[in-house]
């Protein structure tokens, strides 16, 4: 699913129990990763449930990234659902510029997530981050989210 489609899904809903059970629909429909793809290589770091990111890189100066998740706990597999459309398909130095807290503040999740969860939020994202400045180069680095 992308983004803008989930963005979009949310503007719909207005009641915040309503919209969690949106973001758990959205981790079903996540692609199940592979049993090889939960390695400690792939595993985030500071979410209290389990998260795995995995990471393909294209060719090039500035290379597209792509990427799979998967998590342990149904409504953090949501929150890698939305992480996985919003940076997923981009080059690297377009995932270095994206703002998620923009996108996470326009569907109100900062608000509404517990302080663990939005820990393990912003540990994907910084992860994300991370792997971009690596495909991109030593010259990029990553911008604040």
């Amino acid at each position: 699913m992308k983004i803008d489609e989930i963005l979009d899904g949310f503007e719909y809903i207005d009641d915040w129990e309503e919209r969690i059970r949106y973001l758990i629909e959205l981790g079903r429909e996540l692609e199940p990763l592979p049993p090889e793809a939960h390695s400690a290589a792939n595993k985030v770091q500071g979410c209290a449930s389990q998260v795995w990111l995995e990471t393909t890189v294209g060719d090039g100066d500035d290379p597209v990234l792509s990427f799979r998740g998967d998590s342990d706990a149904h409504l953090v597999k949501g929150l890698v659902a939305i992480t996985v459309a919003l940076y997923s398909g981009r080059t690297a130095r377009e995932i270095l510029k994206l703002d998620a807290g923009e996108v996470f503040d326009r569907i109100q999740l900062r608000e509404h997530l517990t302080p663990q969860r939005s820990n393990g939020l912003r540990s994907m994202v910084e992860r994300i981050k991370r792997e971009a400045a690596a495909a991109a180069g030593a010259d990029a680095a990553p911008a604040a989210s």
